[in-house]
């Protein structure tokens, strides 16, 4: 019922020119397995993650040294995302969570974004956490976040061209940085479905952070 009227709301933006951002959710449960326009890669700093979340875990562990790790990969339409594509979940096998050992920083993070997201991506657990590798193999990281010892300030701007310095093909429309409480969170990259390359995404661009300078904490 859902899946029905996001597809009903989007035929009726496109027949009375409405602006479909305002009318079609965000977020669709339960919408069609394998049907979205692109991928979302989200890389959580993990010092801004466990200073604004408090979590006790082993990524927030002192001397853990974590910095970028996957957050997830996110099928997207144009306007909105699918979610949770199998509402009663599929068993993920333990073979399939050793495809992206090192990625996630935890196997029930791994876990849950196959349910929510990687459900969504017509793939199965193993398919989906291939797909999580080769995302994550496109993106390098650069240098300056490797050995980041210092806490810091910047513009979310210049964070985003660290990463577009480094990866060929990558424009600011191609890219978001997300914070909370004006601290760095993570970066959002954009790919193709077929994941060979970056492609725009205005509405996730628009979403990123618009805060002035923000504080990028030091590796733990």
């Amino acid at each position: 019922m859902i899946a029905r009227r996001h597809l009903a709301l989007a035929g009726a933006c496109l027949l009375w020119s409405l602006p479909c951002a305002a009318q079609v959710p965000r977020e669709v449960r339960g919408a069609p397995m394998g049907q979205f326009d692109f991928y979302v890669l989200a890389l959580s700093w993990s010092p801004g993650y466990c200073e604004i979340s408090g979590r006790k875990s082993r990524q927030c562990d002192a001397g853990s040294g974590l910095g970028f790790v996957v957050h997830g990969l996110w099928p997207q339409w144009e306007h909105g995302y699918p979610s949770f594509c199998e509402p009663g979940g599929r068993f993920v096998p333990s073979a399939a969570i050793r495809e992206v050992s090192g990625l996630f920083p935890d196997d029930n993070l791994a876990r849950y974004q196959w349910r929510k997201h990687g459900s969504c991506s017509g793939e199965s657990p193993s398919g989906y956490f291939k797909a999580v590798r080769r995302a994550r193999d496109l993106v390098r990281i650069p240098d300056s976040f490797k050995a980041l010892h210092d806490s810091s300030q910047v513009l979310p701007s210049e964070i985003e061209r660290a990463f577009i310095s480094v990866n060929p093909g990558l424009r600011p429309d191609m890219i978001a940085v997300s914070c909370e409480r004006r601290t760095f969170q993570e970066v959002r990259i954009c790919l193709d479905k077929d994941l060979r390359g970056f492609r725009q995404c205005p509405e996730v661009d628009r979403d990123g952070c618009r805060a002035g300078e923000i504080a990028v904490p030091a590796l733990r």
